[in-house]
Formats: structure tokens, C-alpha cells, sequence
């Protein structure tokens, strides 16, 4: 093989690693413009245009806002779902170790990255996009609530956890994750937000735990 036949191979590998690269650039570019201008205001050539391609290539890929954004939860958070999905299913027997399995791992892999921005998108927008926020809510929210219920339903079997309402439970545990996401998007500023993010969710987690273990009963005399 010639130097020019093996230059031009080399470029050809090239362009194909590119080719099959660009659809994860354009998901992480859209989602870059929805967490800054919010998804109504981002338009698909602003998208391309953050990308480094023409709106034209972008179509090859994508045919709608909607489609970028699957595509963003699909490549950033799902890997996330089904990692702690499977770490669950090793811990079972051991639901305290899940439930930080659970905020741990959504803390690096959300909280602490782009990532973060998606909860404040979803509260400003589901109304207007509500296929969207379905999407959001069945494959993200839904799947992570199942599995900290499961952990909790575990715990309440095993004579680990008091009895507990098991919705008003998961939404507790919960609930604090997704204020944490959203303070750092919207009101840093605020008296509310101004405790180091893990920290709280650390102290969050610790006062959750206390709150719902059985209680040790001592030795009758």
C-alpha cells in the first residue's frame, strides 16, 4: 500500500469515526442551548450552529427539537438508570446501600454535570411539551422512583425499615435530589441554596435513614 492509498485510508476511518460521533454532539449541543434559552426559545438552526455543522446535516440526524432532546436523556442519564438498576440487583438484600447507591451516582452523573440543568427544564416547560416531559417522566423519574421504592419495600420486609406509606416515602427521598438540581439553575442566589450540594444531599440522606429504620428494641428484664 502506497503512503497516498494508506493517508487516504487514514482519512476515510476519520471521517467515519466523525460520522458516527456527530449524533451524541448534536444531542449534547441541543441540550447546552435547552438548558441556557429553555426549549421553546432554541432553534434548531442555533443547535447546528453549536454543533460546527449546517442546519441540513443536522436533519440527516434529527427531524425535531423533541428528537434531540430523547436523544440527550438517551445518551446522558439512561446509561446512569440502568448502571444503578443492575448495582441494585448485587446489593439486593442490603436496601440502605441502595438508596446512596441511588443518590450517589445521580449526584456525579446528573447533579455535578450538564446534566443538571434538565430538571429546571422539565418544571419550566412540561406544560408547553407535555410529549417531552412524558418522555422525561417514563424513562427517567418513573424508572428511578421504582427503584427507590423497591429498595424501601425491601427494607420494610426484611425488618430493616418501619412500616412506611410507600408513595409519601419515595417522594421524600426524592424530592430533595430534585431541589438540589434546581438551585444550582435558577436561585443560587437564594438563602435556600446556599449550603455546599452534596453536603445537603449527604445530610439529607443521613436524616432520611434515621427517620425511617426500625427501631431496636432492647433486652427485657
Amino acid at each position: 500500500m502506497s503512503v497516498q492509498q494508506a493517508g487516504s485510508r487514514g482519512e476515510g476511518v476519520q471521517r467515519q469515526r466523525r460520522k458516527a460521533a456527530r449524533p451524541s454532539e448534536l444531542s449534547a449541543a441541543a441540550l447546552a442551548l435547552f438548558v441556557e434559552k429553555g426549549f421553546a426559545a432554541t432553534r434548531l438552526d442555533e443547535i447546528a450552529a453549536r454543533a460546527g455543522v449546517s442546519k441540513g446535516t443536522l436533519y440527516l440526524y434529527f427531524d425535531s427539537k423533541e428528537a434531540l432532546f430523547e436523544a440527550a436523556i438517551r445518551d446522558g442519564i439512561l446509561p446512569l438508570v440502568e448502571a444503578v438498576e443492575a448495582q441494585a440487583e448485587r446489593l439486593a438484600g442490603d436496601p440502605e446501600r441502595i438508596l446512596r447507591e441511588i443518590l450517589n451516582r445521580w449526584w456525579a452523573g446528573v447533579v455535578a454535570t450538564d446534566l443538571g440543568g434538565i430538571p429546571k427544564l422539565m418544571l419550566a416547560e412540561a406544560a408547553s411539551f407535555p410529549a417531552v416531559a412524558r418522555f422525561f417522566y417514563e424513562n427517567v423519574v418513573e424508572r428511578g422512583r421504582r427503584l427507590i421504592r423497591a429498595a424501601l419495600e425491601c427494607g420494610v420486609q426484611s425488618g430493616q425499615f418501619r412500616p412506611l406509606d410507600m408513595e409519601i416515602a419515595t417522594s421524600l427521598f426524592f424530592v430533595p435530589v430534585l431541589h438540589v438540581a434546581t438551585c444550582g439553575q435558577s436561585l443560587a442566589f437564594s438563602d435556600a441554596c446556599v449550603h455546599e450540594p452534596r453536603a445537603f444531599l449527604e445530610n439529607h440522606l443521613e436524616i432520611y435513614l434515621r427517620g425511617i429504620r426500625a427501631e431496636k428494641k432492647g433486652c427485657s428484664r
